[in-house]
């Protein structure tokens, strides 16, 4: 069989277990702060995070074909294939691990740190399209301090609008309204995350010239739903009970109030074509509602761990990716 083919047909399998993976390890970010406060029951919870995923990732590509292009070229990218496939596997790898440890690292931070260590391990730092990359790594910079001040803000209406209500009551009511809020945030992530996996898929194709254009082919954009879908069914445990309960005792308006501020940071980047981290954008969004609700109330020190693995992320990515560039290139 055809090396190329070989390669492509790895790829096209390790992006669907990344894409499985991201569904366990990011997804249930979506869903915690539900469950944390009981609006929904585990299980229900998950049910609906796999649905609304699979129809948020249905919905979009324009962050897929961000992914194909803004990062590497992939019709220039030297021994394309390999870079590709180094980069899965160090993300995939990263993931395993932070889920392991219960951290809510980023999904996203992985596998862009992972095309990027893995391309400059080939080809030199002027692998990179330096324009569209900064352009990617400024949006996971901002995204998590504008869902901070978003998350903030929308937390200090809810306190004025509702100061003069009964607290367990509003509370009662508010639990009905997180059913909805968790599933529209469960949607936003699918339309974000799920097209980092399709644009891995399209920049391989493009990369070994089964498609001349960066439009996502349909069976890519419905098997990775399909795999995002199935890897939420499976439930991420370690990471709910981190961001549902670690960070600050969330009620439900409390869980309203984040939910609604990731829901509209993470769509407003899909929007414009961007891809975020999900996991640090909603974490953000519930430290921002923690801090306008009680600074005293907020364990900074599950935040603090979550910043290092914000900070760190990217870097140990792009080394283990450049290290698996390295082996690979050995046997392909």
């Amino acid at each position: 069989m055809d090396v190329i083919l070989i390669l492509t047909v790895l790829i096209v399998i390790g992006a669907l277990a990344f894409d499985f993976i991201n569904g366990f390890h990011d997804t249930a970010n979506s869903i915690a702060t539900a469950v944390s406060t009981k609006a929904l029951r585990p299980r229900q919870a998950i049910i609906l995070a796999a649905t609304m995923n699979f129809i948020g990732a249905i919905s979009f590509t324009g962050v897929a074909k961000t992914i194909t292009k803004d990062i590497v070229d992939p019709f220039t990218l030297e021994n394309g294939s390999v870079v590709i496939l180094a980069a899965l596997i160090a993300a995939i790898t990263w993931n395993l691990i932070t889920w392991y440890y219960g951290i809510p690292s980023s999904s996203s931070h992985a596998i862009i740190g992972s095309i990027a260590g893995a391309a400059i391990a080939a080809a030199g730092f002027q692998a990179l399209n330096l324009k569209g990359f900064i352009k990617i790594i400024e949006a996971l910079i901002f995204s998590p301090i504008i869902a901070f001040v978003v998350g903030f803000i929308v937390y200090s209406i809810f306190k004025v609008l509702f100061k003069n209500n009964n607290l367990s009551k509003t509370n009662r009511n508010f639990r009905f309204i997180q059913i909805g809020t968790a599933a529209l945030q469960s949607y936003t992530h699918g339309t974000n995350d799920a097209q980092k996996a399709m644009g891995i898929i399209t920049m391989a194709l493009m990369a070994n010239q089964y498609v001349t254009t960066d439009d996502i082919p349909f069976w890519v954009q419905l098997s990775c739903a399909i795999a995002m879908g199935l890897g939420t069914s499976v439930g991420g445990w370690k990471i709910i009970k981190t961001v549902g309960g670690k960070i600050m005792k969330i009620r439900p308006v409390n869980g309203v109030a984040a939910d609604l501020t990731g829901a509209m940071i993470i769509f407003g980047a899909t929007f414009i074509h961007l891809p975020v981290s999900t996991t640090h954008v909603i974490s953000s969004s519930i430290l921002g509602v923690g801090s306008a609700h009680r600074v005293k109330g907020v364990k900074w020190g599950t935040a603090q761990r979550m910043l290092v693995t914000w900070v760190i992320t990217l870097p140990i990515s792009a080394l283990l990716a450049g290290i698996c560039y390295l082996i690979l290139n050995l046997f392909f």
